[in-house]
């Protein structure tokens, strides 16, 4: 595992050259929030990495129920107990196995890994516009229908999950990078997707830290590009 830091966030990053996986600590004056879980052998590197830290993990926030995103969930809970579990309302059928669509989502099916065995209830389920300390929930749907991101407002920093991947190229949920397929086959809807990508964009970040890729400083003009081929792609589809 690799941890990079920048002002109040730590990228958390495993399998960096095959399969990157990264889980970020968002830093408080006395406490760290958890984003994402990584898989289920992350839990002792990210309870390494907040010791070395030298302070305690008090919310695991996740951004979607993906296996590569909760994966360790169970284990940080149980080593863990008082630690706050936040997931996206919408979520939870997902972290419970249910693929079911909702009024609204059309019929395309949700796709990636689900869990199956994930133990784990959360304790509080967000909702678009919540605030955990200097967090601010964004529905973010499109690779899957809840999937949040969340925008620390002391730096401007945008950790999106996988509203957009930067592994293989910068690149919007859903648009096909063929060094680097996989958040592309586990996408849900492809022009929701565009539409989160686009509302992301509003909100100006100066740092744009993913799920699956290295964080880009400064990334609109990247985000735009981003946009406007996956636009470009599914036109051609």
């Amino acid at each position: 595992m690799k941890v990079t830091k920048l002002d109040q966030v730590y990228m958390l990053s495993f399998m960096p050259t095959f399969f990157p996986v990264n889980c970020y600590f968002v830093e408080g004056e006395k406490s760290l929030t958890l984003i994402d879980a990584g898989m289920p052998f992350s839990k002792k590197p990210i309870l390494k990495a907040a010791e070395e830290i030298g302070k305690p993990i008090q919310r695991i926030v996740l951004t979607h129920a993906h296996t590569d995103h909760v994966g360790a969930l169970d284990g940080l809970k149980e080593a863990l107990p008082t630690a706050e579990v936040l997931l996206p309302e919408r979520e939870l059928k997902i972290l419970d196995g249910d693929l079911s669509l909702e009024e609204g989502e059309g019929d395309s099916p949700i796709k990636g890994g689900v869990p199956k065995n994930i133990q784990t209830k959360p304790d509080t389920l967000l909702k678009d516009g919540d605030r955990i300390g200097s967090l601010l929930a964004i529905h973010a749907p499109g690779h899957t229908p809840g999937l949040m991101a969340f925008l620390d407002e002391r730096s401007n920093s945008l950790i999106a999950g996988d509203a957009l991947q930067t592994k293989g190229g910068v690149a919007v949920a859903g648009d096909m990078r063929w060094s680097f397929p996989f958040p592309a086959l586990a996408t849900w809807n492809k022009q929701v997707a565009i539409e989160t990508a686009e509302r992301l964009m509003e909100y100006k970040p100066s740092l744009l830290a993913v799920g699956h890729g290295k964080w880009i400083h400064n990334p609109e003009g990247k985000i735009r590009n981003a946009i406007k081929n996956a636009k470009q792609s599914l036109q051609g589809e």
